[in-house]
C-alpha cells in the first residue's frame, strides 16, 4: 500500500497563474493542478492549494505569489516530475518573485538563504509504503 500524510494549506488558488521558471523538462507535464511545458513555463491551476510561507516568514502580499510558485516546485519534486537539482532555481525563483513584488532586498534575501539551509527536507519524496 502507498500512501502521503495529508497536509494543512491555507489557500486555494481561484485563477490560473503563468510563470516561466527557467526549469526545462525532457517532456511536458500535465496535472488536474499543474503543469510545466518543455520550456519551463509553469501553470498552477485554479483549484491549486497551497500553505504560503514557511517558519519564520510570514504571509504578506509580496510574498504570496512567491510562495505559490515555491511550493509548486517544491511539489514537482516530491513527486519526482523535477529532479532535486532543481531547487536551487526554485529557490532563486522564491528571492526574485518576492523582490518583483515589492520585497525589500533583505527580508528576500533572509527567505532566500532560510529555504536554501532550511528547504531540502520539503522537496525530497513523501511517498510511503507499507
Amino acid at each position: 500500500m502507498k500512501y502521503k500524510k495529508r497536509r494543512t494549506y491555507k489557500y486555494n488558488l481561484h485563477s490560473e497563474e503563468q510563470i516561466e521558471t527557467g526549469i526545462a523538462l525532457a517532456q511536458p507535464f500535465d496535472s488536474p493542478f499543474l503543469s510545466l511545458s518543455e520550456q519551463g513555463v509553469l501553470t498552477i491551476k485554479k483549484g491549486y492549494s497551497w500553505d504560503g510561507a514557511s517558519g519564520p516568514a510570514i504571509d504578506t502580499q509580496n510574498i504570496l505569489k512567491a510562495s505559490l510558485v515555491h511550493d509548486a516546485l517544491y511539489q514537482l519534486m516530491r513527486e519526482e516530475v523535477l529532479p532535486q537539482s532543481s531547487r536551487e532555481q526554485a529557490d532563486r525563483l522564491l528571492r526574485q518573485i518576492c523582490l518583483e513584488h515589492g520585497m525589500s532586498n533583505f527580508r528576500a534575501s533572509y527567505i532566500y538563504y532560510g529555504v536554501r539551509v532550511f528547504g531540502g527536507c520539503f522537496s525530497k519524496p513523501d511517498l510511503l509504503s507499507v
